[in-house]
């Protein structure tokens, strides 16, 4: 009976060496698996870092306006830019002698100071935390800076170039850009040689206006401040329309705001009421005479302009062009704003005018523009570090949702941002 309790404290003694080597080999074994993946996963990580870090694509901006080189300087900024082409069909005489103004709110210039523009060495004036400069003079100086970062980046300027489908041919299959960036205006056809379609949504601001432009070729072409004035109302009794017999509550009179911008020498009036169906309004919309809204805004410049500028009188009038009765104002913003050419791996985003457009000039259009872009940098970062095709559509999928919000957004507060407040 010894001997066989002895077998017995034998077996049990080998079952739990057995049982304890199990345990240490199974230790061991998970032990190691998780060092291997901790080590994969540190690996992984560190290359994927290093991937992203490296990444560099080439861009291709087609127009060289405000918004076009806004975009070029985005893509120089994101540090993910190997090369970067701007083309434009337009001379640089051409682009840089555009008389225009454009008024940048606090929010484009405060977009652009993150960009590195220096506004204390631009041609422009201040007012009110808005920037008043030249459209040229603007350009020019995106310009200048683009030339100064070549250095860091291919930068390759083509003035006087179209972008066609011929111009895409010469591209070598191995050089297309990443991304193509299309700022060519309302009036450009880059989408149509892109296969973008051409569809648009049109939606009411649910305001009425009216423009007018005079040019004094007598007068200075420097940035000027704008004017504005509220709560306007007219007296049209001489044809017929009587103020005084609207309704008392005021809800229902038609408050018109007005607003005066541009140089002096290229003076621009906007007129703009919010919709009403007061009967001043629909005389105004429906009129057939053409000299009511000339006269209206003949009175209103005299009266609000500034005291530096001449009057405009019965000899000098004939210098203004205006619109013949309010219209209906309308945002007009393409449906597909965002594409991906698959067969050549490009990721297309539209900006500018050619995204979204006024029917309508508020002095302040250029800003609507530079809403558009301020998504441009994230989306180039994604385009350049993407694994696969996956990841280039969920950033062209932002892309477009941040233009619908963009188009959104104007319709409605851009008014009241730009000629209400």
């Amino acid at each position: 009976m010894d001997g066989l309790q002895a077998q017995r404290a034998a077996a049990g003694s080998v079952g739990e060496d057995a049982e304890e080597r199990y345990r240490a080999l199974a230790f061991d074994t998970a032990l190691s698996t998780l060092v291997a993946v901790a080590v994969y996963a540190v690996v992984k990580v560190s290359l994927d870092g290093f991937r992203q870090w490296r990444a560099r694509i080439s861009v291709l901006i087609v127009g060289s306006g405000p918004v076009g080189l806004t975009a070029a300087l985005v893509a120089v900024r994101s540090g993910k830019v190997l090369k970067l082409t701007v083309l434009d069909e337009r001379y640089r005489a051409a682009l840089l002698c555009r008389p225009q103004q454009i008024a940048l709110d606090p929010r484009s210039v405060k977009f652009l100071l993150g960009l590195g523009v220096d506004f204390d060495n631009m041609e422009g004036c201040w007012h009110n935390e808005h920037f008043f400069t030249r459209i040229g003079v603007f350009q020019e100086y995106l310009l200048s800076i683009l030339e100064q970062k070549k250095l860091k980046v291919d930068v390759e300027v083509q003035l006087g170039t179209k972008f066609t489908e011929e111009y895409l041919r010469r591209i070598q299959r191995n050089e297309w850009p990443r991304v193509i960036v299309v700022a060519d205006g309302s009036c450009g056809d880059s989408c149509a040689v892109l296969g973008i379609s051409s569809d648009y949504t049109v939606e009411s601001c649910h305001a009425y206006g009216a423009n007018a432009t005079i040019e004094r070729l007598d007068q200075r072409q420097v940035p000027t401040p704008e004017i504005r004035a509220h709560s306007l109302y007219f007296d049209l009794s001489a044809y017929g329309v009587e103020a005084l017999r609207e309704p008392r509550n005021s809800t229902a009179k038609a408050a018109f705001h007005l607003k005066i911008y541009g140089t002096f020498r290229n003076r621009c009036v906007a007129l703009v009421c919010p919709a009403s169906d007061t009967k001043m309004v629909r005389f105004l919309r429906h009129t057939a005479n053409s000299s009511i809204m000339k006269n209206i805004f003949h009175q209103s410049f005299n009266v609000y302009k500034t005291d530096i500028e001449p009057r405009l009188n019965d000899v000098t009038l004939h210098r203004m062009q205006c619109s013949r009765r309010l219209f209906e104002i309308q945002l007009s913003h393409r449906r597909v704003s965002a594409a991906f050419i698959e067969g050549d791996n490009v990721a297309v985003t539209v900006e500018g005018e050619a995204a979204r457009v006024v029917n309508f000039d508020t002095g302040c259009g250029v800003n609507l523009g530079m809403r558009g872009l301020e998504s441009m940098g994230t989306f180039i970062y994604q385009t350049a570090t993407s694994v696969d095709q996956n990841d280039i559509l969920e950033a062209l999928s932002a892309k477009m949702q941040h233009s619908r919000q963009v188009a959104e957004s104007f319709k409605q507060t851009g008014l009241a941002q730009s000629i209400y407040e």
